[in-house]
This record gives C-alpha cells, structure tokens and sequence, in this order.
C-alpha cells in the first residue's frame, strides 16, 4: 500500500488575522428599493449579517475542531503529465464485513465537508449494506493540492481520484457523485472500467444540444412526462435562463472572477451563498454552516481562485473523450437519484441514455446538495441499490472473488 499520512487541518494563524483585516475594511453597495431582491443576487441585508458574524462571532478553531473529529489522511498520487499531487482525504472503514468501498466525490461549490451526514449512516449501519467510505478533496480544492499547468481536465481528475483508491488497496469499488462528481465518477468509469463496478448519481446530466432539449433517440413529448419530469423540466429552463451566468464566466474567464474570489472574501461569500440559497429546497442554512462551507474555500491550499478553473478546462478540452461522459457506457451500472430542487432534473427516460440503469428514483423534496439536505433520502438510494434486493448487489461478490486485502 502507498504512503498514507494522518492529516490534522490547522490554518495558519496568519490566515484568520489576513481574513479579520479584509472583513473589517469590507464595503457594500449603496442601498437601493431592490437590494434585498433575491431575483438581483444576494440580499444585502444577508451579507452583511453574514460578514458581521463571520468577522465578530464565527470561531473558525471550533469548526475546525469539528472537521478534525473526522478520519482524515493525505495520499501523494502522480498525475500523467502533470507530477505528483498531495490529495487530503476523509476514510473511514465500516466494521462490517463485506462492505463496499465506495468513493464520494463532491462539485462546486462543494467540498469533503458534505460526507459528514452520510458517513456514519453508511459506514455503521447494522440493518443493510454498508460501505467503506473515502471522501477526497479534489485537487484545487480544500486542502488538495492545486494544479499549476493548464489543460488539468476530467481525464486527470478521474486518475487522481483513481489512484487515491488504488494508494487505500481498493481495486476494485463504487463511486458516489453530483454536480463535478457526476462528471468526474463518469471519466472513472470510462478510463477504469475494470475497477468501477458501479456508479450512483445524484445530478443526472446527458448529451444534447441545450439542457432543456431531448436527446437523440428519446421522445420529446411533453404528454408522456409525469407531473414530476414537467416540473423537473421547468427547474431545468430557470437554470439554463436565470442561474448559469457564473458557468459561464467560469468557462471562459476564471481567472478574471479569481481574482476577486481571492482578494476579497465579501466577493467569495456572495458568490457561494447565492448557490447555497438558489440550489436547494428551502434548507434551514444556519449562518455558522454557511461560513464553515465558504471558510473552506477561503482557506484551501490552492486558494479559492483554483476551483473555478475546472469550468474552464472542462469546455476547453479535446471534445473526444470528455463527450463520452454524457454517452452511454455499458461498462458501469448506474443508479439514478433524481431530486426536485436541483439545478437540472431532466426526465427518467433521458437518464437511461447514459448506461445500465440499475436503481432509480425520484424524490419528493431535495436538491443539488443531497448528502448535506437529505442525508437520509440519498443513504436509504445507496442501500437500496446496492442491497440484498437491489440493481448492484452483486458488485461484492467481483469485489470478494478479486480477493482484495481490504475487504
């Protein structure tokens, strides 16, 4: 097995003292009849609020206490073309035998931070499947390595997060994922089919020419949608009309909106909250969540410019491979969670075009951040799929026959 390092997560003093200075310099757009328009943006009131807190009452050493109650290690994996990488990870093995090594892979504006409410339910459950759980930092995020070369896409982001599984002895596993996870657990099946047995989606997104189009090969008769996929395709045109501005900067000029993302942690807040609020289904946000989950961010090793660059090298790339994560692949059996409130929820049919779908459903409540909303809902899909009953049980059988010394 590859080097594996605990890792304690301990920002430099110097760090909160740059944070404090910013925040009490910060300044505010002048108040008009519509600041606190939520269809303009954020709501000045609740920034200022949050700055406030996040200046005079958040104790970032508390949260970090918290984060730091979490198994957490770091792995250096070499990336072709690109040298070797330093990726932070949480792992935490379930004490079940015949558990499931599966790999959780977060988006933007996510991190590792939204494995906390999954982990113990997947990991100590008595009553079904239960997995072994790795919850990495992708690289140029959190407290992963950045990357300094250009051209870093999928293809490289699936490797690194490969060989993380590789450095902890699975071989062979599952993979969990939405928003950058969808695409980045996709890019996994297709380069390491013989490793990735499975894979489970929670932000089904497929290949045509606009979000809000079928498909080749799918009917797109609006008669034969349910009341939940018309409801899901009305979601879905907000998104591509009102809520894909920043997509589109970020695709094509990350490094103009990193320099503010950097400079001033008012402009990161506003950038992440406005996400945090719009993509979900009326979740009770606590102001010291809100903070922690920008915190990260502000704070990561690689700094919060990073993060907008997989935008970029994303719609940039060679359009070969990277297009092949919206085609079908039979090689991995999928399992499709579909939640109201995401950003794209399109209809079950067009799902099914991207591979064997072997366990699927639609929520009732739930958005785009499902581990952090509805832990329970996305646990209970994961059991389900891969249980006694389920599409995928059969994975731990390829997984114990393979004889893997972590099992």
């Amino acid at each position: 097995m590859a080097d594996i390092s605990k890792y304690t997560i301990n920002v430099p003093a110097e760090k909160l003292k740059l944070l404090s200075d910013r925040l009490a310099l910060a300044t505010f757009p002048t108040t008009v009849d519509f600041s606190d328009d939520w269809n303009y943006g954020v709501p000045l009131k609740d920034i200022k609020r949050l700055a406030h807190h996040w200046a005079n009452g958040f104790d970032w050493r508390a949260q970090e206490a918290k984060l730091n109650k979490l198994p957490q290690f770091s792995t250096k994996v070499d990336v072709d073309g690109f040298g070797t990488l330093n990726i932070h990870f949480v792992h935490q093995r379930s004490h079940r035998e015949n558990s499931i090594p599966l790999l959780f892979c977060h988006g933007w504006p996510g991190s590792f931070l939204e494995v906390i409410k999954i982990l113990p339910l997947l990991t100590q459950n008595n009553d079904g499947q239960s997995f072994h759980v790795v919850a990495p930092s992708l690289p140029n995020y959190g407290f992963s390595d950045g990357v300094s070369k250009p051209g870093f896409g999928m293809p490289q982001y699936a490797e690194a997060m490969h060989k993380v599984m590789l450095n902890l002895g699975y071989t062979q596993y599952v993979t969990q994922g939405g928003d950058w996870g969808f695409a980045v657990t996709r890019m996994m099946g297709i380069l390491y089919p013989q490793n990735v047995l499975a894979s489970h989606l929670n932000m089904i997104r497929i290949k045509a020419p606009r979000l809000t189009s079928a498909p080749a090969g799918v009917a797109n008769d609006e008669q034969s949608y349910t009341e939940e996929e018309k409801a899901g395709l009305e979601r879905s045109k907000w998104f591509e009309k009102e809520g894909f501005g920043y997509n589109l900067l970020q695709s094509t000029k990350p490094s103009t909106i990193g320099m503010a993302l950097t400079d001033s942690p008012i402009a990161l807040l506003s950038w992440i909250y406005e996400k945090l609020h719009d993509w979900t289904d009326d979740y009770p946000w606590t102001d010291d969540e809100i903070l922690t989950w920008v915190s990260i961010y502000q704070f990561s090793v690689a700094g919060p410019a990073a993060s907008a660059r997989i935008y970029y090298e994303n719609t940039h790339a060679s359009r070969g491979l990277t297009t092949k994560i919206l085609e079908y692949n039979g090689a991995t059996k999928l399992g499709l969670s579909y939640f109201p409130r995401d950003i794209i929820v399109l209809p079950s049919a067009w799902g099914r075009t991207l591979g064997p779908v072997v366990f699927e459903v639609r929520h009732d409540r739930g958005g785009h951040f499902a581990a952090h909303e509805t832990p329970e809902l996305l646990v209970k899909d994961l059991r389900q799929m891969f249980g006694e009953r389920g599409g995928a049980h059969d994975v731990i059988k390829t997984i114990l026959a393979k004889g893997d010394s972590r099992l």
